[in-house]
C-alpha cells in the first residue's frame, strides 16, 4: 500500500513530466523520481525531447549506484521495447530498483509489457498510484494512442455575454494583455495551431509562440494550420507564411483557388460544412502532431463540436458586456436543450482582469 511519501514521490514525478510538455511530441511526457533504500529522493528525471533519453534514464543516471535496492516513481509504465532509446524497464532492472511504482498503464502495444518485464526479473511492481492526476498531464499523447487522432483544445476569449466580436467586427481586445500572454502559454504547449478561413482574412493572424521560453516551456513552434476550403484566404504576404514556425494550409480536393507558392498544403474531402474534421485530424496525426489549439473561429469550432472532436474547451471571458456581435461557437448540429454539449468544469483561474474556464465534455 502507497504511503504518504510514496504519494509525494509520485506527485513530484508529476510535476517533472510536465516540463516536457510541447517538446517531446509524438512522444508522451514522463516523470521519474528516484528514491534510495530509506526513501531520501537521489534522482530526478524527465523526458526532455524528442530522440533523447527517457526520465527513467535521466533519474537513474542522477541517483547512480543510490538506486540499488530503492524505489522508482514513474508517470507513465517503464517502456519495453528499444526504440530511439533502450528499454527502461530492463534500465531500472540493471540499476538494482527494488520497487517501481508508476501511474498510467502504457496503451502503446509496441511499448507496453515494462511491468510484466519488472515483476519476471523479481522487482515489486504497484500501478494506478496518482493515475487520475497523471493521466491528464499526458492527455494529448493518451487521447492520440486510444484514438488515432490528436486531442484537440478549443480555445476562444469572449465578452460576458458571449459574443467575440463587437456588432462592426471589431475584436481587439476583448479580453486582456495578461489573457492574450496566457494563450502563448497554451499554443507553446500544442503541436499545431488551428484557424479557419474567416480568421485568416479578417485577423491575418500569426499564430507563432511569441516568446517559447517565458511560456512555460522548452517547446518548439507549434506548426500553423489554416482551414481555407477554397484556397481563397492566405494571400502572399499574410503573417502566417513568414518563417517564424511552419505553417500547413488544409483545402478540398475540389478547390478552384491556389494557394501561394512555397508552402505545405494538404488537400482533404468536403463535408456537409467546409472540410471533413476527421480527415483533417488524421492528416495532423500523420504528420506527428499529437495535441490542437483550435483558435478560430466559431464556425470551425463548431465543425469540430459536431465531429466529436473536441476534448478540452478554454474560455476567456472578459468583464465587458456587448449585447450584439457573433458568437463563440456558430451551428454544431445542435437542435434541442436535450443535445446540449454538457462540460465538466475542471478550472477557475483569474487572468488579470479576466476569468479563465477549462471544462471537459462530460461524453468522451
Amino acid at each position: 500500500m502507497a504511503t504518504a511519501a510514496d504519494i509525494d514521490a509520485m506527485r513530484r514525478a508529476i510535476a517533472l513530466a510536465a516540463r516536457g510538455l510541447g517538446a517531446t511530441s509524438p512522444n508522451p511526457v514522463v516523470g521519474c523520481v528516484i528514491a534510495d533504500p530509506d526513501g531520501a529522493v537521489v534522482g530526478e528525471g524527465f523526458h526532455q525531447r524528442t530522440g533523447g533519453p527517457h526520465a527513467e534514464v535521466h533519474a537513474l543516471r542522477a541517483a547512480g549506484e543510490r538506486a540499488r535496492g530503492g524505489t522508482a516513481y514513474v508517470t507513465l509504465e517503464p517502456c519495453n521495447h528499444t526504440g530511439r532509446t533502450g528499454p527502461c524497464a530492463q534500465a531500472l532492472i540493471d540499476a538494482g530498483v527494488r520497487r517501481v511504482f508508476y501511474a498510467v498503464g502504457d496503451p502503446n502495444r509496441q511499448a507496453a509489457g515494462g511491468a510484466d518485464t519488472l515483476r519476471a526479473a523479481g522487482v515489486q511492481v504497484a500501478s494506478g498510484l496518482l493515475q487520475d492526476e497523471a493521466a491528464a498531464g499526458n492527455a494529448a499523447w493518451l487521447t492520440a494512442v486510444r484514438l488515432g487522432r490528436p486531442h484537440v483544445t478549443w480555445k476562444y476569449a469572449a465578452s460576458l455575454d458571449g459574443r467575440i466580436a463587437a456588432q462592426d467586427g471589431t475584436s481587439r481586445w476583448i479580453t486582456s494583455a495578461e489573457s492574450r500572454a496566457d494563450v502563448h502559454r497554451l499554443r507553446a504547449l500544442a503541436d499545431a495551431v488551428i484557424v479557419g478561413s474567416g480568421t485568416a482574412r479578417a485577423d491575418d493572424p500569426h499564430l507563432a509562440v511569441r516568446t517559447v521560453a517565458d511560456a512555460g516551456a522548452a517547446a518548439v513552434q507549434p506548426l500553423r494550420v489554416v482551414v481555407d476550403s477554397e484556397a481563397t484566404a492566405v494571400k502572399p504576404g499574410a503573417r502566417i507564411l513568414d518563417d517564424a514556425a511552419p505553417t500547413l494550409i488544409a483545402v478540398a480536393e475540389d478547390a478552384a483557388g491556389q494557394p501561394p507558392g512555397g508552402v505545405d498544403v494538404v488537400r482533404l474531402p468536403r463535408a456537409d460544412r467546409g472540410l471533413s474534421v476527421p480527415a483533417l485530424l488524421r492528416a495532423l496525426y500523420e504528420r506527428d502532431v499529437r495535441s490542437v489549439l483550435l483558435e478560430g473561429g466559431a464556425t470551425l469550432a463548431g465543425g469540430f463540436l459536431a465531429a466529436g472532436a473536441v476534448d478540452r474547451v478554454v474560455g476567456y471571458l472578459a468583464p465587458v458586456l456587448l449585447g450584439a456581435g457573433p458568437a463563440a461557437l456558430a451551428d454544431a448540429s445542435i437542435t434541442t436543450i436535450d443535445e446540449a454539449a454538457r462540460l465538466d468544469i475542471t478550472e477557475t483561474v483569474r487572468i488579470g482582469p479576466d476569468l479563465r474556464i477549462t471544462a471537459t465534455p462530460k461524453e468522451r
